[in-house]
């Protein structure tokens, strides 16, 4: 299950590339308002967002934020990584945080096999999904 975190992380990122074209920055008020986002928590994940390169804020007047990275190359999966960390549902499955499991003998596991492609299954959409994808086409 994806954090409230990253879920706010993922309808900020939708309504920014949906208002893009305005060629304007966007306030945090504007879009905690329009997604329903709490302000304070909002302007964290910004924050967070800005720090992994996917937009640029700027302060003032005519300040806010914008996508500095193309809608079409944020994927999910790497955006989960980056606000959540692992996407397997186990650690012993998981490509990028591996660790083992204290109580299991993972050559003879019979979960791990269920659970390694339950990882693949996800990986194959969330890896090919990106922000733009997902976008409504209005």
């Amino acid at each position: 299950m994806i954090s409230k975190k990253c879920k706010y992380a993922i309808k900020a990122l939708l309504y920014l590339a949906d208002h893009q074209s305005e060629d304007r920055s966007i306030f945090s008020s504007e879009i905690a308002e329009q997604e329903k986002i709490p302000k304070k928590f909002l302007e964290t994940i910004l924050r967070e967002l800005r720090n992994f390169k996917l937009l640029q804020s700027q302060r003032g007047k005519t300040g806010g934020y914008r996508l500095i990275k193309d809608p079409k190359d944020i994927y999910l999966a790497e955006l989960i990584r980056q606000v959540d960390g692992p996407i397997a549902m186990l650690p012993c499955v998981s490509l990028n945080y591996y660790a083992s499991c204290e109580e299991c003998d993972e050559e003879n596991c019979q979960i791990k096999n269920v659970f390694e492609q339950v990882r693949d299954k996800t990986l194959k959409v969330l890896t090919t999904t990106s922000i733009d994808s997902m976008r409504s086409k209005i």
